[in-house]
């Protein structure tokens, strides 16, 4: 049986710690309407976030993890 592709476009676009969590590299909804948020909202949706645990797991069979 063949092995499964690793999906590149998630890949890049996640992050995967030591210890197996998967971050996502930036918070949603920070791609457009910057004007109206406070520079302090802008900088929290900087940082990176773990996912939720049921994203994780898919993401791990799409990652191939």
């Amino acid at each position: 049986m063949p092995k499964q592709k690793t999906n590149k476009s998630v890949f890049k676009r996640v992050k995967i710690t030591g210890s197996g969590k998967i971050l996502r590299k930036h918070q949603l909804g920070s791609g457009h309407l910057k004007r109206n948020k406070s520079k302090g909202a802008l900088n929290r949706q900087k940082k990176t976030s773990e996912f939720f645990k049921g994203e994780g797991k898919r993401l791990r069979k799409v990652i191939g993890l």
